[in-house]
């Protein structure tokens, strides 16, 4: 798509929003169609923040790859019909997949919209109570995804005036427990037997981008948050965006343009100037200057309060911010691969895997063979007091994801695939060396792990593009690298205000209500809120 020159810059402007990922834009349609003149203002050389489609590889180039967020799951179907866009999406049948390092009639999972068949293989490969385990906990959070659904979308309350509000009584106190606690307690109510499917829940929806373990306080409220999945179709998954991630960018961005909004790439801003006590514009990196009734932060928090002058916030809100800034502890090792790998403990008329979310745990090993090595839970502890301690662990927790086989469109012409690890969890700052210096190893010991899984998967890889958190800090302009902005220990109020208290100065970003992801309620929120206090 083709941005507007910078060259063609107004110098005022009813609304300035800084940064174009998907919550920006959101807010820029919503704020262009009441009428205002919305200037979109983004420092990267397209727009999409972290919800991108590039062509990363150099020795694949023709290879589309979607090289921060991967999959669509958390936006509200509301906000999409609200905005009257359509958002092409394909359903991943399985969506889970938990294979362990062993050979044919090794225990595996492969999770789909067949219920029955999910049904036979946790009771073949673990037990029936497992079975009953997760149909509790399932019927729980189907529960608690319909009553906090309208929540997203408003203003955040405390956690127990949300539940006082939002939440059946029979879920009030588990959904504050659950919010406020750690995903480890939440699990083992369920009493499940089969340790893996605990670590598998713990680590793709309690853990994911979290700087944190397993039983930290808060992870409770990130593992609802990833299960607040309510796209048309889904059942409560995640979806794969036709295109790549870039899709949803390139929707809204169309969707703003639309509405007669003003989007400017490559062109970063320095500061936001205060004059009488109240927000009035910004100044770019070059010196030009664009004045404005209101100014919106959709870059992260931490970001746009570098941006303001020393002493205009309020000095509770940036103490508060500061106690909770986190930085990030995810890896992204995107991959272009020559061909499918094959999982040795997967049956050849097993249906595909590949589409869904692919589990390598730590302390799956146990489940093989002998049965030695640590448990699944006790590799997950360590693994987090490794990163805590500033070093590498030897096997993280690892997501795999290739989704090409759903999506051909990403392909190139030679039939390259689109994959990548999402590894959780690793430092970033390291104790001994630095990332620079100890990369290309790790990457080489990760895919050692990929190959105890599916050997011959290193031959495959024909080119990659690894960002540890450092390198998603410098790819994607996040502070710290932490692809949710603020943790998602932190929740509802406790979360980047949407009104800094500082007039004029808006903040709209994932670093808000209601979480980090893409969702684009922060982005509706703000807007709501813009639009509110204009008419005041």
């Amino acid at each position: 798509m083709n941005e507007r020159s910078s060259a063609h810059l107004p110098t005022r402007a009813d609304v300035v929003v800084v940064g174009a990922g998907h919550n920006g834009l959101v807010s820029a349609v919503l704020l262009a169609r009441a009428g205002l003149d919305v200037v979109v203002l983004e420092a990267a050389p397209i727009v999409g923040g972290a919800a991108r489609t590039e062509r990363p590889f150099a020795k694949v180039p023709g290879l589309g790859h979607s090289t921060g967020s991967y999959l669509l799951g958390l936006m509200p179907p509301e906000l999409i019909a609200e905005l009257g866009v359509d958002i092409p999406v394909l359903r991943r049948d399985p969506h889970y997949f938990l294979p362990t390092p062993g050979g044919a009639g090794s225990p595996y999972l492969l999770f789909g919209s067949d219920r029955a068949a999910t049904r036979a293989q946790m009771a073949a490969f673990f037990s029936p109570a497992d079975i009953a385990a997760d149909d509790a906990m399932q019927a729980e959070l189907a529960a608690l995804r319909e009553d906090l659904a309208p929540a997203w979308l408003a203003e955040p309350s405390a956690v127990e005036e949300t539940a006082q509000r939002y939440v059946r009584p029979a879920l009030r106190q588990v959904f504050v427990d659950l919010v406020r606690g750690s995903v480890a307690d939440y699990l083992a109510r369920f009493e499940f037997r089969s340790e893996l499917l605990v670590a598998m829940y713990a680590v793709t929806d309690g853990l994911s981008g979290l700087n944190a373990g397993p039983d930290d306080p808060g992870t409770g409220h990130n593992f609802l948050v990833h299960n607040m999945c309510r796209l048309p179709g889904a059942d409560g998954t995640w979806m794969i965006a036709q295109g790549g991630m870039g899709t949803v960018s390139r929707t809204f961005a169309d969707a703003a343009r639309a509405a007669g909004a003003r989007i400017f790439t490559d062109t970063p801003v320095s500061s936001v100037t205060v004059d009488g006590g109240a927000a009035s514009g910004v100044v770019l990196s070059d010196g030009r200057t664009v004045g404005a009734r209101v100014v919106l932060g959709a870059c992260d928090p931490y970001r746009l309060i570098d941006l303001v002058p020393d002493g205009a916030l309020p000095a509770e809100l940036t103490g508060r911010m500061a106690a909770v800034r986190r930085p990030g502890s995810t890896l992204k090792i995107n991959l272009a691969l020559s061909g499918l790998p094959r999982f040795a403990c997967l049956p050849a008329d097993a249906p595909s895997p590949f589409g869904s979310t692919i589990h390598l745990l730590p302390g799956s090993a146990s489940l093989v063979g002998d049965g030695a090595g640590e448990s699944p839970m006790t590799a997950l502890r360590a693994m987090w007091a490794d990163v805590q301690a500033g070093r590498l662990p030897d096997e993280p927790t690892m997501e795999w994801y290739l989704h090409t086989t759903v999506d051909p469109s990403l392909q190139d012409v030679a039939g390259h695939h689109s994959s990548a690890l999402f590894v959780q969890s690793v430092p970033y700052e390291l104790a001994d060396g630095t990332w620079a210096d100890v990369l290309p190893s790790y990457v080489d010991k990760l895919l050692a792990v990929c190959e105890r899984y599916a050997p011959g998967t290193g031959d495959l890889v024909a080119d990659m593009m690894p960002l540890p958190p450092p390198g998603i800090e410098e790819h994607f302009g996040i502070s710290g690298g932490h692809i949710h902005h603020v943790d998602n220990t932190v929740s509802f109020t406790d979360r980047m205000p949407y009104a800094t208290g500082l007039d004029g100065l808006y903040a709209g970003s994932a670093g808000c209500h209601p979480a980090g992801s893409v969702i684009g309620a922060a982005g509706h929120n703000a807007a709501k809120r813009i639009l509110a206090d204009l008419a005041h």
